[in-house]
């Protein structure tokens, strides 16, 4: 009887040892991220969530590969060497021409971060004073180029007396132009023009949303090959990355202090910037028909395409949380 309660207490004490010990972690899945220009306001979520470690809450062990532009990104993705890729939502016209990638997520329905910027001693005050000037944008068929036609025909301006100038997107050129007023204006990223301010070279007349109505600008990409084999790792990446802008919508300067340290920018910038951007990220990921049918229209202006795209084919609502 003795033997048998010893044994018994042997076995509940095996057990509750047992019991007592950690678990193994679950294994993080890898993946390899595109980004097409990292420090792009619709994109630094990306890296925010890589540093509060909100892709590792949900179970991604995520490395980062940097392009310099959407088509780069979107080639590098149909090569099969990424799975997942962030950038603007032009590049759904790269889907449309049978780039073997769908968007996942509107990222962004909005452009608070561009603005119409000119020399800081120009006469022009407001808008309507830009009619016959030189409008200057990074380069002729760039979304850059697509605001400025906007701009002219939601004026009701002629193309021909208010012609557009291609410079390129680098701030130095840009503010060169602007001291030897080569342009009149440029339409580019409101954190540079702030910049400019700081320096009397240049400031901004308006912000493009001033003009623009809602217009898919930031997206999420994932190939066809990952929607296959990793349905599960898409879905994961997308809840990190809302819990991210969530997350980034009340916690200033922590924020700032970030998106200051990976981008160069003086915090005092950062701050102005995040307070421009605000409100600009969606909530549930979701595709917004005024937004995509704003998209589609520009992929026609900007003669992307050769005939307008079901835009239903180029996205998926599939990944995203339920309502």
């Amino acid at each position: 009887m003795q033997k048998y309660v010893l044994r018994r207490l042997i076995c509940i004490v095996f057990l509750v040892a047992l019991t007592a010990m950690p678990l193994p972690a679950a294994a993080e899945t890898s993946l390899l991220v595109g980004r097409s220009v990292p420090t792009a306001d619709a994109e630094l979520a990306a890296q925010v969530a890589f540093e509060l470690g909100f892709f590792k809450k949900h179970g991604l062990e995520v490395k980062f590969v940097d392009f310099s532009g959407g088509s780069k990104l979107i080639q590098a993705m149909t090569s099969g060497s990424l799975g997942i890729g962030v950038g603007a939502a032009t590049a759904m016209a790269l889907v449309a021409k049978g780039a073997p990638v769908l968007a996942v997520c509107e990222t962004t329905a909005t452009l608070p971060y561009f603005a119409v910027g000119v020399p800081w001693d120009s006469p022009v005050h407001k808008l309507a004073d830009l009619e016959g000037k030189r409008i200057a944008v990074s380069s002729l068929g760039s979304l850059t180029d697509w605001l400025a036609q906007e701009l002219i025909r939601k004026q009701g301006w002629s193309g021909d007396t208010t012609p557009r100038v291609a410079i390129g997107g680098n701030s130095v050129a840009v503010a060169a132009a602007f001291r030897a007023h080569v342009v009149d204006a440029y339409i580019g990223g409101t954190i540079n023009f702030q910049r400019m301010e700081q320096q009397q070279v240049g400031r901004i007349v308006a912000p493009v949303s001033t003009y623009m109505g809602r217009v898919a600008s930031g997206g999420i990409y994932a190939s066809q090959q990952m929607i296959k084999d990793e349905p599960d790792t898409i879905r994961a990446f997308l809840a990190a990355w809302l819990e991210t802008t969530a997350y980034m919508g009340t916690h200033k300067a922590e924020i700032v202090r970030i998106e200051s340290a990976f981008t160069g920018y003086p915090e005092s910038l950062v701050a102005k910037e995040y307070d421009i951007d605000q409100g600009m990220f969606t909530k549930d990921c979701r595709f917004d028909a005024e937004a995509v049918e704003a998209l589609k229209h520009s992929f026609m202006e900007l003669k992307l395409l050769d005939s307008p795209p079901d835009m239903s084919k180029l996205y998926t609502d599939a990944f995203l949380p339920n309502k």
